[in-house]
């Protein structure tokens, strides 16, 4: 009778032992998968594995709104590339501030609208203060870290940094619009990583590292890997709180910040195509463009886009290696080319 006793006493124990397991590791599962929810988009998650830079890593500010990181060389690898479109944002760290976003920006997820209010959020750092040097007088913007044009993310807490108005105009825009051109005429798909880097517990960014690859090329149109100070000409910034102050001693030098300067500039390519290059000195033409006998329809062979006389990337595209010319849009359109959109 004591045999079976124990016997029965020890089957007892097995099974609450089976079970305090199972329950400990279905908790485990719950709770992983709550905290990968919390951190991605419906369309994607971030890449943890990037070599990101820090605040102890990217060279002091000497003038210059960018600064190309590893050679321009972003730090994509085979396996990162694809063609399916998706969006990603990091969870806000502790301080709520903003961390990774990532993309593939692809026709697809960009937006069909316009861009609606994004007064509502406030970003870490934000202030209101105005300066009469300052384009628009206010100095802070609410920067996208993922531009809406690329993407149609807004109002999402996670992807709106604090940000100087010449941060955001003279250096994140060009790389923007050279993206979204880029995708928009060729249905192209770009993968895009933007990291913004903050000092310790500061609550306003250094700045941000901005990562681009066109994905069916392997980077063939479009590869940067820039860093763009949160900067702005004649303003003292803290970074730790987002105060500011009148500063005659900063000055910002924007010209190098151009796209079109730091596009695609591989050490060991001599073929470096730039018609997508952005140029914030250069508007869509909206008069006519009709060709004269001098002026041709310049096509882009690899991309199948024609460009008329006045158009943005028109001058740009002389010197491509992918040129080719038509007589009139007819002839370009009957060669299976479409018209830039600007």
């Amino acid at each position: 009778m004591m045999r079976v006793t124990k016997k029965l006493y020890a089957l007892l124990i097995a099974g609450m032992m089976a079970v305090s397991l199972a329950g400990c590791q279905s908790t485990g599962n719950s709770s992983n998968g709550g905290n990968a929810q919390s951190e991605q988009s419906s369309k994607g998650s971030t890449n943890s594995s990037t070599k990101s830079v820090s605040s102890d890593n990217i060279p002091d500010f000497s003038g210059n709104m960018t600064v190309a990181v590893d050679n321009n060389n972003p730090d994509f690898t085979s396996k990162d590339l694809t063609t399916k479109s998706y969006e990603s944002y990091s969870r806000l760290d502790s301080e709520g501030r903003c961390q990774v976003a990532e993309a593939c920006v692809g026709k697809d997820i960009m937006p069909k609208g316009k861009r609606g209010a994004i007064g509502m959020v406030k970003p870490t750092g934000w202030h209101t203060a105005k300066y009469d040097n300052v384009d628009g007088k206010y100095l802070y913007n609410r920067c996208h870290l993922i531009a809406y044009q690329l993407t149609g993310e807004n109002a999402n807490n996670k992807n709106l940094i604090t940000g100087t108005r010449s941060f955001n105009v003279d250096g994140m825009l060009p790389y923007e619009e050279m993206v979204g051109d880029y995708v928009r005429e060729t249905g192209n798909h770009v993968l895009y990583r933007v990291t913004p880097v903050f000092d310790g517990d500061d609550l306003v960014a250094k700045g941000v590292q901005m990562e681009a690859m066109s994905v069916e090329d392997k980077g063939e149109d479009i590869k940067f890997n820039v860093f763009v100070y949160n900067v702005q000409d004649g303003v003292k910034i803290d970074y730790e709180s987002g105060d500011s102050e009148a500063d005659s001693s900063v000055q910002v030098t924007t010209e190098n910040s151009k796209a079109s300067q730091k596009y695609h500039t591989n050490q060991n390519s001599s073929n470096n195509s730039k018609n997508y290059s952005s140029n914030k000195n250069t508007t869509a033409a909206k008069t006519n463009t009709k060709t004269t006998a001098s002026q041709k329809i310049r096509g882009n062979s690899r991309s199948k886009v024609y460009h008329c006389p006045g158009q943005r990337d028109y001058d740009r595209m002389g010197t491509s290696k992918y040129l080719v010319t038509f007589k009139s849009e007819k002839e370009a359109k009957a060669a299976g080319y479409h018209k830039a959109q600007r």
